[in-house]
């Protein structure tokens, strides 16, 4: 159920967003074990002419950057769990962009279960409600 942002410099079209949001949805299920199904991509663009790293812009350094903004419940991963997500996801994307400038960054949000769900349900309630007996 995690809602991914991701942005980047690249010229996007909807191969390169489809790419991008399976490989991102593959490493947020292979790494922080997320249900595939449940989660949430979301893909813009920013003028490399309006994104800066250093003091300079990326269009004068001929590189592409990304940053990828995921929440996720707090304590529901370990630190190797998130450390193996944040160098796969550098590595995996940056090879999709055609290489990714060291200054791409990958954020993961743990967030309280009882602040943050889907479908108007909180990822608190749902956890409560898995542990309730069925009624027979």
């Amino acid at each position: 159920m995690p809602i991914i942002t991701l942005a980047t410099t690249a010229r996007l079209d909807p191969d390169l967003s489809a790419r991008l949001a399976r490989t991102v949805t593959a490493l947020t299920e292979t790494h922080l074990r997320k249900d595939p199904t449940i989660t949430a991509v979301a893909i813009s663009h920013v003028d490399p002419l309006h994104w800066f790293a250093g003091g300079r812009s990326l269009a004068e350094q001929g590189a592409e950057t990304f940053w990828l903004d995921i929440k996720v419940v707090d304590g529901t991963n370990t630190k190797l769990q998130l450390s193996a997500y944040l160098q796969h996801v550098f590595t995996e994307v940056g090879a999709i962009l055609g290489g990714a400038h060291t200054e791409s960054y990958v954020l993961v949000h743990e967030v309280p279960g009882s602040a943050y769900g889907y479908g108007g349900r909180t990822q608190e309630y749902r956890f409560i409600a898995g542990q309730l007996p069925v009624a027979v």
